[in-house]
């Protein structure tokens, strides 16, 4: 992929994908061609001084497509994310469909496509978190966006069954719990680490749930959290290097408690750490994952080498250099 070429991006105003274009930018891409709906105010300045070819409303995108207009690679990273949004229409409106438009389009032209798939796959995390593609098909995600990301995994993966029914090259991106700048515009749907560090410049301490199980210790509860600054870093090398196709997990591989990202913002923020733990709600106890962590070894045997950001370094990047600013990646 060189310089000039014509890269499209969905999801553009939106958190991960926005970075994506800027890191793009600093690589010394700008033919890039921004997918997304563009009309809220506070998404403005996630997208505003990414260099670009063109802004394309989402709804505007099949149009846009059938122009024929040169596109050497696809970055899909636009979505739905709102976990709660519990009508599946909605996501399938907006999660499952277009990413079959593109799916064809990019067969079709034989450009390559790398998109977004999610951890949220993995439900409950009965079947592990291992991006075996025979695993696929027996998965169980907890909510209505999982089962959309799923679903297009699934169809995916039939397809590649098909001969002359895939992209020349394609990459599903198992994203686990991505943190990082531009995600100021989320909301309640907005990482931990967000949310820590403003309940503690406002209160003093942090919230967090309590265990609901003797074996596990109050904090205990472990996530794989991955610096947003790592997935730009995979995105580009896979577009640059161009391994073996198929469903690869994106976590950093290690799994960190609560606790230890509790202390991490405080240590960032160089206060003393206060924690109170309360009861997680009734209404998603029973589905609450006490532990997620990415199965790296696919990656690593692709051929991807680089280390990822720990916890610490990765928190203490964000808040030193980007929450404790307000700045824009």
């Amino acid at each position: 992929m060189t310089k000039d070429s014509n890269i499209l991006i969905t999801g553009a105003a939106g958190f991960i994908a926005s970075c994506m274009a800027s890191y793009l930018n600093v690589k010394g891409y700008k033919n890039l061609i921004l997918v997304d709906d563009f009309t809220r105010e506070d998404k403005k300045r996630n997208f505003d001084t990414i260099e670009k070819l063109a802004l394309v409303e989402r709804d505007q995108l099949t149009t846009f497509l059938h122009q024929d207009q040169p596109i050497d690679l696809v970055i899909h990273f636009g979505a739905k994310t709102d976990t709660t949004e519990m009508d599946y229409a909605v996501h399938e409106k907006l999660n499952l469909l277009p990413s079959k438009v593109l799916w064809h389009y990019c067969t079709a032209k034989q450009i390559p496509l790398i998109y977004a798939s999610s951890a949220a796959t993995y439900g409950s995390g009965e079947q592990g978190y291992d991006d075996d593609h025979l695993k696929v098909h027996e998965l169980q995600p907890l909510n209505p966006y999982g089962v959309s990301k799923n679903e297009f995994d699934k169809f995916v993966l039939d397809q590649s069954k098909q001969e002359q029914a895939t992209p020349p090259h394609w990459y599903g991106l198992k994203f686990f719990n991505v943190y990082g700048p531009n995600e100021y515009h989320k909301g309640r749907m907005a990482s931990v680490i967000f949310h820590a560090y403003h309940q503690i410049i406002e209160k003093g301490f942090l919230k967090l749930f309590r265990s609901h199980r003797p074996d596990v210790a109050d904090g205990g509860q472990m996530r794989d959290f991955i610096y947003v600054k790592d997935i730009l870093e995979v995105t580009y090398w896979l577009m640059k290097h161009l391994p073996e196709s198929g469903l690869y997990n994106l976590g950093t591989g290690k799994a960190a408690t609560f606790v230890d990202l509790a202390n991490a913002v405080f240590d960032a923020m160089n206060k003393e750490a206060s924690i109170e733990f309360i009861d997680t709600p009734i209404d998603i106890r029973e589905k609450y994952q006490y532990f997620t962590e990415a199965t790296m070894s696919k990656l690593i045997k692709a051929g991807y080498d680089a280390p990822f950001y720990s916890i610490e370094e990765g928190v203490n990047d964000y808040i030193e250099n980007y929450l404790s600013t307000e700045r824009y990646y």
